[in-house]
């Protein structure tokens, strides 16, 4: 059996955790690169994600949080505008979803309820690991980024079960041409620009060639 190719996903445990503006994420050969979790390679920038279409135009509504008294609004405006130019309120703080802003014109998602129950939203971020994003890609850092990291590459890293199920989908309905072809499970690629990645032609064939190993 051939060793399996990959792309680094190790995970170093980080010991000290505060407040931080000097990381600034690289670009390099289409991924964001952090230097203090090297392991961490989102290829979709915040202002990346919400220009392509996310979330039915409602991520940034005003909210009722279990963790606060009042209603939480205009959390967004405390990033840089050139993140968010051009993209109306209807595009982010409406409170009705609606898919045609998708870049895939399909609904995906649940309540912030949902997420609140289930103990995966923390006070820090009572949007969510979108928020979490925001601040962790201006520069901030907390005690939530080791479980939110992790989080992301359980889903969209390059062992991610919505990727690789993604990429079986591809096989399924298409063929190894079609890794781009956006008829083909577009809620999948919708949940995965939700989560800062979108499947490229390399990530494509790194998996093809990681199974095809595994099947020798």
């Amino acid at each position: 059996m051939k060793k399996t190719k990959k792309r680094s996903n190790s995970y170093k445990n980080k010991t000290l955790k505060k407040k931080m503006n000097s990381v600034t994420p690289k670009k390099k050969d289409g991924y964001y690169y952090f230097s203090d979790y090297p392991d961490f390679t989102p290829n979709l920038s915040p202002s990346e994600m919400f220009k392509l279409g996310s979330f039915g135009g409602t991520y940034w509504r005003p909210i009722k949080s279990k963790f606060y008294k009042t209603i939480l609004k205009d959390q967004h405006k405390k990033y840089p505008k050139s993140w968010l130019d051009g993209l109306s309120d209807k595009e982010l703080t409406s409170t009705k979803y609606d898919k045609s802003l998708n870049k895939y014109k399909v609904k995906v998602g649940t309540s912030l309820e949902f997420w609140e129950d289930k103990g995966w939203i923390k006070k820090s971020h009572p949007y969510g690991w979108v928020q979490w994003y925001f601040d962790f890609f201006l520069g901030e850092r907390s005690d939530d980024d080791e479980r939110q990291i992790k989080r992301w590459q359980a889903l969209a890293g390059p062992n991610g079960r919505f990727m690789k199920f993604l990429v079986t989908q591809i096989l399924k309905k298409g063929d190894k041409n079609s890794w781009g072809d956006e008829s083909i499970s577009p809620k999948i690629r919708q949940v995965l620009q939700h989560w800062a990645y979108k499947l490229t032609k390399k990530d494509f064939n790194l998996e093809l060639s990681n199974r095809n190993n595994k099947d020798k």
